[in-house]
């Protein structure tokens, strides 16, 4: 059986270590930063440094699509989050009211800290006895054939030559194996890009009274908050009585880059809809900074003009075969869906050769690009609507990402489709369940649009509704004097 060498021991790396280990396959994980600490999870997560990763200290949400993953192939996983801590939120809470119907049950997601389902992902693929992790260990190039355009291993920062029947780029946002195939002469397509055009600040709190009521309601199932016309303020609660609250904003807006600041950052919690009462003094404490979260644009790797057939032996998954916009919550679970598609893929073709490579670019091609292009447009669309509310032009840059040089893209939905549908939710069950699955990563726009008698119910839906009730967001200009209120000594430019 073909030996798997996998670049990198994130989310992704350590998934299809698990998967592939679980199938019998040796494998062996090359991670450059350091190992976890030993000890209980919960201890050991807190202290695990990972500069190499500095998204794992921020919010993340593993949607129904990561959870039907996890259940499907990795269910001891899901129950070893459980068990230190982490909880399933049913989204059919927030749903109008209707009857069940077979599906409601994948409408769940995990709530959990990134670092808890690392370590959970870390010590379950370490235990397997043909897995072996070496940590502080990174990849600096591959080894070809004569060809050329297949890889046969590896090369370390320490000399080390590793062959291997296979080698997969975990690396993450970076992508190593485009500069590996770079230096070892083995071109490749260029990667489609489209820009994520927002930015983000989130800060991590803990409740004060274990085992309380929650401060106050949530009003999206697994969050409280919202998604507004000028910015956005949603909180996500956690494992063990931990929340974390992110605001999206414009690049640029040098009075929302005052959230940086602690200060600032309260007194825009407590203006913000259903956020006051879970950040009172009495409510929680601060665990950590608040940190200005990068948005990296979204990609697509190898998809790009000038396609060439894919380099044998070598797979990417994650972050460094499809990044999507991290604002949109999809990436975790994306990554977790292809790591074990992935692992199906390789036990089908164990020569690791050009069949496997074509059928991975078809995984990608049907899983992740209909993803990437829904990033791309979700990005661009909340974009403009913010711009527009903050009194600044359109922003440069194509509409849609472009299409595929095998064929079109499937026609996306119009954005007026959209903003009816999403009214129409709050009133009918049927389009909120087609929408929540849209949202959760379990079926694409296109197809849940398709379904028959969706679109119809949509505009029924929509023709009677009501205007949106509960609380509202404050004026930009409000929500902007409130932040810089608080920064002293600021000076406007």
């Amino acid at each position: 059986m073909t030996s798997t060498v996998i670049a990198g021991g994130g989310t992704a790396g350590l998934a299809l270590a698990l998967a592939l280990g679980a199938r019998g396959h040796r494998v062996r994980v090359l991670e450059r930063g350091g190992p976890p600490p030993q000890g209980p999870v919960l201890e050991s997560a807190g202290r695990w440094e990972r500069p190499g990763v500095p998204q794992a200290g921020h919010d993340h949400i593993l949607n129904a699509l990561g959870v039907r993953v996890l259940r499907t192939h990795a269910p001891a996983v899901l129950d070893a989050a459980l068990a230190e801590g982490a909880r399933l939120a049913d989204l059919t809470a927030a749903a109008p009211p209707g009857p069940a119907e077979p599906g409601d049950e994948d409408l769940v997601t995990l709530l959990v800290r990134r670092s808890v389902l690392d370590l959970v992902l870390h010590r379950a693929a370490s235990a397997l006895p043909r897995v072996s992790v070496s940590h502080r260990t990174t990849v600096r190039g591959v080894l070809t054939a004569p060809t050329g355009r297949r890889v046969t291993g590896v090369v370390t920062d320490g000399g080390e030559r590793i062959p291997a029947g296979l080698v997969v780029d975990a690396s993450g946002r970076r992508a190593a194996s485009r500069s590996w195939l770079a230096a070892a002469g083995v071109p490749e397509a260029a990667d489609l890009t489209g820009p994520s055009r927002l930015h983000a600040f989130g800060r991590f709190y803990r409740l004060r009274d274990p085992g309380g009521p929650p401060p106050g309601p949530l009003n999206r199932a697994n969050a409280a908050g919202g998604i507004w016309d000028h910015y956005s303020a949603v909180l996500h609660p956690a494992d063990n009585e931990v929340f974390a609250v992110t605001f999206g904003a414009l690049p640029g807006d040098r009075a929302m880059a005052a959230l940086r600041t602690p200060a600032a950052f309260a007194a825009a919690c407590r203006l913000s809809p259903y956020l006051a009462a879970w950040v009172d003094e009495g409510a929680a404490r601060p665990i950590g900074p608040v940190r200005a979260i990068a948005m990296p644009p979204n990609v697509l790797r190898g998809a790009g003009p000038g396609l060439r057939a894919p380099v044998a032996g070598l797979l990417r998954t994650g972050d460094a075969a499809c990044v999507t916009d991290p604002m949109f919550g999809r990436g975790l679970s994306l990554a977790l869906a292809h790591a074990f598609g992935l692992a199906e893929l390789i036990g089908e073709h164990p020569a690791a050769d050009e069949r496997l490579a074509l059928a991975a670019a078809d995984l990608a091609d049907r899983l992740l690009r209909p993803w990437f292009e829904e990033g791309v447009r979700d990005s661009r669309s909340r974009a403009e609507l913010w711009r527009a509310a903050a009194g600044a032009p359109p922003g440069p840059g194509p509409a849609a990402p472009p299409a595929p040089e095998g064929g079109p893209t499937v026609a996306p939905v119009p954005g007026p489709v959209r903003t009816a549908a999403l009214a129409a939710a709050a009133a009918d069950r049927t389009v909120w369940r087609g929408i929540t699955r849209i949202g959760t990563s379990l079926a694409t726009p296109a197809e849940v649009f398709a379904e028959p008698g969706f679109t119809d119910r949509v505009r029924a839906a929509r023709a009677g509704a009501r205007a949106p009730g509960g609380p509202r967001p404050p004026a930009y200009a409000a929500l902007r004097g409130a932040i810089t209120a608080r920064v002293p000594d600021r000076k406007e430019g």
